[in-house]
């Protein structure tokens, strides 16, 4: 079982096929393809909605700046950015809705910062700690995620975010009958190339 983990440690640090070192850290840049999806999931008390990221507003390359240290891999300066206005919820008003949520009219972005991966221990699976920032609140998350090496790298995983945290409110529907659940969703799937 240690060999296994180790050799999936190794295939995770040659898929990024590092270029150079600057003080331990080593660099490379990656691009988001657009065969990747990224939705966001609530519910009402009436229904459900789904919101769908526009792949193509991912700001390609992204700089990948990391170093092993043990069993992990740290990451520096390593974020994905989103626009906070790339999100389609099916129609005009709960995309209205949804960027109201966002408050993407003052926050224009979201940033997820990776911070580190590590192999989760009896799985295949790998758990990657990142920092997300919504509406200039930042937050610490753990994701279980599954890496997938063919021609490029899947990343796949989901996430389950509480819109207090970043002190986030739906707008209310028809005088507060219709309210949002705080949790919301997040699922996705990276397809990632080396530039």
């Amino acid at each position: 079982m240690i060999l296994k983990r180790f050799t999936f440690l190794i295939f995770i640090i040659t898929a990024f096929a590092f270029t150079h070192r600057d003080s331990g850290f080593k660099s490379t840049s990656v691009v988001i393809t657009t065969e990747s999806s990224l939705l966001v999931r609530g519910t009402t008390n009436v229904n459900t909605f789904s919101c769908t990221y526009n792949i193509n507003k991912f700001k390609n390359p992204i700089q990948v700046i990391y170093r092993m240290e043990g069993n992990k891999m740290s990451f520096n300066k390593t974020a994905l950015i989103l626009d906070s206005n790339g999100f389609d919820c099916g129609g005009k008003a709960i995309n209205n809705d949804f960027k109201k949520i966002l408050k993407s009219d003052i926050y224009p972005q979201i940033t997820l910062f990776l911070k580190e991966i590590r192999l989760l221990e009896n799985t295949g699976d790998v758990q990657a700690s990142v920092n997300i920032e919504i509406a200039g609140i930042i937050k610490g998350y753990k994701i279980p995620v599954k890496i997938k090496k063919t021609s490029s790298m899947l990343i796949t995983g989901d996430l389950a975010l509480s819109l207090d945290d970043f002190k986030l409110e739906a707008p209310k529907k028809l005088f507060g009958l219709i309210s949002v659940d705080d949790t919301i969703e997040i699922f996705f799937q990276l397809v990632v190339q080396e530039k």
